[in-house]
């Protein structure tokens, strides 16, 4: 990948446990869900450890359904400040390897390498150095993407958790990418992917190989775009969570906000 661009998304994963397990070594290993307020069993989950996660419990989850699957689960107050120190933390490593960092919400960016391999070797090399700098430096864990675009590196982010690097490359991308769920591809919320499963769309490859004038009838602008996605072209991505695929994550984000700041 040396002639081509190396792009790294790096995602942190379950931030805002892991913020709180660095921040409370006592926490570390436990099941844990962060939340708006624990004394409220309306409330949601906002983020769980993944002790908690192989009991089942998950992101936007209520309380009490939470504790229903993991009866030893500790809730913690979300603590935006302390979260948003720590994605500052994560910024300033970031900004070590390149100064082409275009964040993602609090816990992911992209970051454009392609000049930073003369410096410090090829991207997976740099994936690996950021991902051990981030452990030794913060006492959490991220996975990190490395392709050609940013939508590949994002799904490569996704692809192995905790603590893994995926490379896609232009050799693989397709044994990887084309058999994912559509619904993984970026911009793809749950309520596009109902709309294409009703065409019998199911998977980034399903999405790669239809007729973009037909998902242009069906979807609109944005159906033509997410084709190109699915085949490797990502240049009209800006860095912000699409308000149909990242609704939920706005809306916990917005929580903690008020939670943090009354």
């Amino acid at each position: 990948m040396a002639s081509e661009r190396v792009i790294l998304h790096c995602d942190m994963n379950c931030f805002y446990a892991s913020c709180e397990m660095a921040y409370n070594p006592k926490l570390q290993d436990k099941p844990i869900a962060v939340c708006g307020d624990p004394e409220r069993r309306n409330g949601i989950v906002l983020t769980a450890s993944y002790p908690a996660k192989r009991m089942g419990v998950k992101t936007g989850m209520p309380l009490w359904e939470a504790q229903q699957h993991c009866r030893d689960i500790i809730f913690v107050h979300a603590n935006y400040e302390l979260y948003t120190r720590f994605s500052e933390y994560t910024r300033e490593i970031f900004l070590r390897f390149t100064d082409q960092v275009e964040p993602f919400g609090l816990d992911e960016a992209w970051l454009d390498c392609t000049a930073s391999q003369s410096l410090f070797g090829t991207g997976e090399e740099i994936a690996k150095q950021i991902s051990d700098t981030v452990k030794d430096e913060l006492g959490i864990t991220c996975s990190v993407g490395v392709s050609w675009n940013k939508v590949f590196a994002k799904l490569g982010s996704d692809y192995k958790k905790p603590d893994a690097i995926t490379i896609i490359s232009k050799s693989n991308w397709k044994d990887i990418v084309f058999p994912l769920p559509a619904t993984d591809l970026l911009y793809v919320g749950s309520r596009t992917g109902k709309k294409l499963a009703n065409y019998c769309v199911h998977t980034i490859g399903d999405l790669a190989t239809a007729n973009p004038n037909f998902l242009k009838e069906k979807l609109g602008k944005i159906g033509p775009m997410l084709w190109g996605f699915a085949n490797g072209s990502s240049s009209e991505i800006r860095g912000q969570r699409s308000p149909s695929a990242h609704q939920e994550h706005r809306q916990q984000l917005d929580n903690t906000k008020r939670l943090a700041y009354g």
